[in-house]
């Protein structure tokens, strides 16, 4: 190959990928969402009391031994 067919090789090489860049771009959603956030669909399920409940029971079996397994104790 000649100085300019590998130039104009090169070039058309670049073009594919920037095009190809921008579709990605265009199709991929305008608002990203992190992966551990709740939906707005699923949030609004819980009511007030199921909100400010206490989740976490330090006696119950699998918290003791996740403790235990862990050498937190």
């Amino acid at each position: 190959m000649a100085a300019g067919e590998q130039t104009s090789a090169r070039r058309g090489l670049l073009k594919a990928l920037g095009l190809g860049t921008a579709a990605a771009a265009a199709a991929a959603p305008a608002v990203a969402q992190r992966a551990d956030s709740v939906p707005a669909r699923d949030a609004r399920k819980e009511n007030e009391r199921q909100r400010v409940a206490q989740r976490y029971q330090p006696n119950a079996a699998g918290v003791q031994a996740f403790y235990r397994t862990n050498r937190y104790e």
